[in-house]
């Protein structure tokens, strides 16, 4: 089992031949990957640029003549991705490591997204203390901020290339044993702080029945974790009480996890209940962030850095057309519960996003789908007990298991 450690040897050449023999003086079998297209290598790479522009469908001698930086690092993201699903194929791969500025960072974590989750992933990048969403994406890749540039072994650099060298060979020497949970069904549930009470309820019905439940926090990229590992096949049924994100998507938050958000399971024909869990709000940070456009709506200060806008009825019927479509077009077993006194710990009576006529528009977009999908209304708030036992128990079902009672 081998780590990958990539870098454009160019100019990082002498921080990852550093990292390499670190590596390997921990017992870590390591295979450095030249991602440079520039200047010819500063150190002998185990994995050639020429091998990685292969990989790509390119040729080094084609980037050169083209002298397109961007082109190149795109062509050198391209073969990383290639080499490491390649090892990964094989079941050679044991984790990977880069080491960059902003095309480092850039090729590096190309390849870790295209990795399932589990793989260690972890990027040493001097972009690593801003904005990292674009290069984590919806993976589990840890960041590493190099404080100094990556450029030099000095007294900073030795220091931080080293960490990142033992925590590379902590993850993959001391991988922990899943294979007791193994055999257990995994149910994946969506919870915002607002629908909380539901999905912890909803949990301990499931686990009750062998499951085991992850929970994913509806902020946009907890949706895309969801889709990701629906879609890698890991998932045998979804609870999705929290769908906020598309109401993010429909009016302009900034929690989307993107259009495709409830496609994962309907392609795959998982095993789906549904409800409308947070629809009732569009997320801000700070106050000052919400558009011009907005500012004359309903708003809540729910802190000092989320600020959340009531959706209107017209907003939510689309809404609930959006979620209608998204199940019907399910090749599984898929129903919508639908809890008629509020869908958010804010919207129910005397809170602050109480609006039976939005309640209303939301249920009249579910019920408008043709071909019509299976909706159950509970006379029941989204945070009642009964309501999430209800939604957890149609799922066992669905799903061709067992329930047994759970007491609170």
């Amino acid at each position: 089992m081998t780590v990958l450690l990539f870098a454009t040897l160019d100019t990082k050449g002498v921080e990852a031949a550093f990292v390499r023999a670190r590596l390997r003086e921990l017992g870590v079998e390591v295979q450095l990957v030249d991602c440079g297209t520039l200047q010819p290598p500063l150190v002998e790479p185990d994995i050639s640029r020429e091998q990685v522009l292969a990989a790509a469908g390119t040729t080094l001698e084609a980037l050169r003549a083209n002298g397109d930086r961007a082109h190149a690092v795109q062509a050198a993201a391209r073969g990383a991705r290639a080499i490491a699903l390649a090892f990964h194929a094989r079941g050679e791969l044991s984790g990977v490591l880069g080491l960059g500025g902003s095309a480092g960072t850039t090729i590096g974590t190309e390849a870790m997204r295209a990795l399932p989750i589990g793989i260690p992933k972890l990027m040493v990048s001097t972009l690593a203390s801003g904005q990292v969403r674009s290069f984590v994406g919806d993976k589990d890749i840890a960041m590493l901020n190099s404080v100094v540039d990556v450029l030099g072994i000095n007294r900073v650099s030795r220091r931080v290339l080293g960490e990142s060298a033992h925590a590379m060979a902590g993850m993959v020497r001391f991988a922990r044993d899943e294979s007791a949970a193994a055999d257990k069904p995994i149910v994946a549930a969506t919870m915002f702080g607002v629908t909380t009470p539901c999905v912890q309820r909803a949990k301990e019905v499931l686990e009750a029945a062998g499951c085991e439940v992850l929970v994913f926090h509806a902020t946009g990229v907890g949706g895309m974790a969801m889709e990701s590992l629906v879609r890698d096949g890991l998932v045998q049924g979804v609870l999705d009480i929290t769908t906020t994100e598309l109401a993010d998507e429909l009016v302009g938050g900034f929690l989307s996890a993107g259009p495709d958000r409830m496609s994962a399971a309907a392609q795959a024909g998982i095993p789906t209940v549904a409800s409308v869990g947070a629809t009732d709000m569009v997320n801000f940070h700070a106050l000052s962030s919400v558009p011009e456009a907005f500012r004359g709506r309903r708003l809540h200060r729910h802190n000092d850095h989320v600020t959340l806008m009531r959706t209107t009825p017209e907003e939510n019927r689309r809404i609930g057309a959006e979620i209608a479509a998204k199940l019907a077009s399910s090749r599984g077993p898929a129903q919508l519960f639908f809890p008629l006194r509020g869908v958010s710990a804010l919207d129910r009576e005397g809170q602050a996003f109480d609006d039976p006529a939005a309640r209303a528009a939301l249920l009249d977009g579910l019920r408008a789908q043709r071909p019509p999908i299976e909706v159950h209304e509970l006379d029941l708030h989204i945070n009642d007990p009964a309501f999430a036992e209800a939604c957890a128990r149609a799922l066992l079902r669905s799903m061709k298991l067992p329930h047994a009672e759970v007491s609170r």
